[in-house]
């Protein structure tokens, strides 16, 4: 009778484990690219090992009494009570596997807590619904978000899932990646401007709150050229899904011409007039909250939304236009964007609500 159960149970079996074997690729942890993510990754299958082991013998010991120690063929239950040693194996035991566990988990997470000594500093600030970023020593700052369509995102249609299928990199696409040197420690100062965020990026080992009023760190080291994307992983809002992080790690040539550029673009943008007019810049940089109304953003158009905001005065509407705003970055989300061009776009969605 065991024999020929034992027997439809692999028959069960096998074709499930194909598929699985399969697929381990795409469900395991995203394959690593620095040291602190080798470690994780190989804790992780330490781990993973030990519970298996564990599932085996325990499972299978109880598999088997249920099995051959059964009512049905003559065993009676044992009466039995404070057995000394089976009292201190039970406790010894588990205390040694825990053991086995603590220790190479302690040495993954204090290394992941050493940023010292880092080759770059990058600020992250969490925002609703992007991140800014922010070069400490090298003097540049702009922010990075989600570059997917939102016709893409809003179209519900057949004809649109089928393009949401196809589109690469589909909400995991920004219009300005963060850009670090290959084989350089980069540490991470995160912080946010209105609720909890996290900056996470799983092929680099990297995951760390960004909280209002705190400032929190962490580091990585890439260990190879590539682009690598991670997302916003705490829930913060409406559109916490439309939150992508995207790396791209170069050689030092190529991101010292890069920060080179960046700081040309910081200091032409600053030195230029407002040559881009507020309806262009409305429907570049604004479009994305004032367009729908969401985050707090009075629709435009919407002149019941925009009265009292109008009674404040052109002015007030200007600051906090140009220095943010509840859940408004500072010149929305265009730090590079000269005041004028800010003030002008202002000018038009006033005009709009009035």
């Amino acid at each position: 009778m065991i024999s020929k159960w034992s027997k439809y149970f692999l028959a069960a079996m096998i074709p499930a484990l194909v598929p699985a074997v399969a697929a381990a690729e795409r469900y395991n942890l995203q394959t690593p690219q620095s040291a602190i993510a080798h470690q994780i990754y190989d804790l992780h299958t330490l781990i993973f090992i030990i519970c298996c082991v564990i599932f085996v013998l325990v499972f299978g010991v109880m598999t088997y009494s249920i099995i051959y120690h059964r009512k049905s063929v003559g065993h009676k239950a044992e009466q039995f009570h404070e057995n000394t040693m089976v009292e201190i194996a039970w406790t010894v035991v588990p205390f040694i596997i825990l053991i086995v566990m603590a220790i190479p988990a302690t040495k993954t997470v204090l290394a992941m807590k050493d940023t010292s000594n880092p080759d770059v500093t990058i600020k992250a600030t969490g925002y609703q619904w992007k991140w800014g970023y922010d070069y400490l020593h090298e003097g540049v700052s702009f922010y990075s978000t989600l570059s997917t369509p939102r016709e893409l995102v809003t179209d519900k249609s057949p004809d649109g899932a089928k393009k949401r299928a196809e589109h690469a990199n589909y909400l995991l696409e920004v219009d300005n990646h963060l850009v670090v040197p290959v084989g350089k420690k980069v540490r991470i100062l995160t912080t946010a401007n209105d609720v909890i965020h996290s900056w996470a990026m799983p092929a680099l080992g990297v995951k760390q709150d960004a909280i209002p009023g705190f400032v929190r760190d962490t580091w990585f080291r890439a260990d190879t050229v590539g682009t690598y994307r991670g997302q916003c992983s705490e829930l913060c809002g409406k559109e916490h899904g439309f939150m992508p992080i995207v790396v791209e790690v170069v050689e030092q040539e190529k991101y010292d011409q890069w920060i080179a550029e960046k700081k040309k673009m910081t200091a032409a943008n600053a030195a230029a007039s407002g040559t881009m007019d507020g309806k262009a810049v409305y429907e570049k940089y604004c479009v994305a909250c004032h367009g729908a109304g969401v985050a707090g953003a009075p629709k435009f158009g919407d002149k019941a939304a925009w009265a009292p905001r109008l009674k404040q005065g052109q002015e007030v509407l200007y600051t906090h236009a140009l220095k943010g705003f509840k859940a408004m970055p500072p010149k929305g989300g265009a730090a590079d964007l000269p005041d004028a061009q800010i003030k002008a776009a202002v000018d038009y969605l006033s005009a709009a609500g009035k």
